[in-house]
């Protein structure tokens, strides 16, 4: 079991009468790579730079391995950070970059060479030490920020959106570099990220913010499969909701139609908003007819291993959208206009309090 490196407690940031950071309390465990994940503005950035002392708290405590480390200076305190817009200084080489941080802790020039060395090698730019950064591509410039970041070996390495720059075949390359890189080193690592996919795919842990709180953690399979939140629900991937009526312990209503729906904890004629993913609407029936209702195609949308449908559902008011595989379209001639029974399966139905 993994030991707690770094605890953030009660933590509150206010610019005057704003709050950005409202009581936060969270932990991250040594080795872990977390994800702080949500729409700009949300707190996340500025979650990171307390978590810096680049941009301290107006209240509540931050330890890392057990030292508080609430009010130090950034430099009392043992972490790497790369920025989205790299910061290298180009008026030094690639190696004199990614060295800089041992020579400011007055590490002996061959250890530092040969440090450099090795992180040039592990970036996979070998050959790259003597170039400038401008004489560098965006990708290899953040490999750069990257080395320059853990050259020190810090117990901790903190990611500020570190490939929002970069065009989209790039960034999904680098993002599994990070990722392998994090695990070969073992260095507990935050990034902070607006992009969910990226969250999905590099994050041990996810911190889904809004409005300066903590909406839900958990890892990227809970976060997805087991929203916390209607926020949650409609931020991660791509949910529908259908507003509906508790009817009882068992049923709900929407429109003219009645779903079976655990729904033990509302009360009855209690308003909540009903939630499916569209991969969760089935086409293809097992026997069991519970949640059975036909629909029009309206539109359909070819996105490579999947079409996308917008459905209009009968007795319903609104709209579904619904994910169906290759082959279920071209088995069911699913084409626009065609009419289909649709299954929700109750298992697979989300309910949540309060509007969107």
């Amino acid at each position: 079991m993994r030991e707690r490196y770094l605890s953030i407690n009660h933590l509150s940031k206010r610019f005057g009468d704003f709050t950005a950071l409202d009581d936060i309390s969270l932990t991250v465990e040594e080795g872990e790579f977390v994800c702080f994940l949500g729409p700009s503005g949300c707190g996340k950035t500025t979650l990171l730079r307390a978590i810096a002392g680049l941009d301290l708290q107006s209240s509540g405590e931050v330890h890392q391995q057990g030292r508080d480390i609430s009010w130090l200076t950034p430099d009392k305190r043992d972490f790497g950070i790369v920025f989205q817009s790299y910061a290298l200084f180009p008026n030094l080489t690639v190696a004199e970059n990614i060295g800089y941080g041992l020579r400011n802790q007055a590490v002996d020039k061959s250890a530092r060479q040969a440090r450099v060395h090795e992180l040039l090698a592990m970036i996979g730019l070998p050959d790259a030490g003597a170039k400038y950064p401008a004489q560098l591509s965006g990708g290899q410039q953040q490999r750069v920020a990257l080395a320059r970041a853990i050259a020190t070996r810090p117990g901790l390495l903190l990611l500020d959106e570190p490939l929002s720059a970069l065009d989209a075949q790039v960034r999904v390359h680098l993002r599994h570099e990070i990722k392998a890189l994090q695990r070969q080193l073992g260095v507990t690592t935050i990034m902070v990220t607006h992009d969910q996919e990226e969250a999905l795919t590099m994050a041990d842990k996810i911190v889904v913010m809004n409005q300066g709180v903590i909406e839900q953690v958990g890892t990227p399979q809970e976060i997805y499969a087991r929203p916390a939140s209607a926020f949650v629900a409609s931020f991660i991937g791509t949910m529908n909701f259908l507003p509906s009526t508790v009817l009882d312990s068992g049923r709900v209503q929407v429109g003219e139609q009645s779903l079976n729906c655990l729904c033990d904890d509302y009360q009855p004629s209690q308003a909540l908003q009903l939630a499916i993913r569209p991969e969760d609407i089935r086409v293809r029936h097992n026997g069991d007819a519970t949640n059975r209702l036909a629909a029009d195609v309206e539109s359909i949308e070819f996105l490579g291993s999947f079409v996308r449908s917008e459905l209009k559902v009968r007795g319903m008011n609104h709209r579904l959208v619904a994910d169906f595989s290759m082959n279920d379209v071209r088995d069911l001639n699913i084409q626009h206009g065609s009419e289909l029974m649709l299954d929700l399966p109750s298992q697979r139905l989300h309910l949540f309090e309060g509007a969107l």
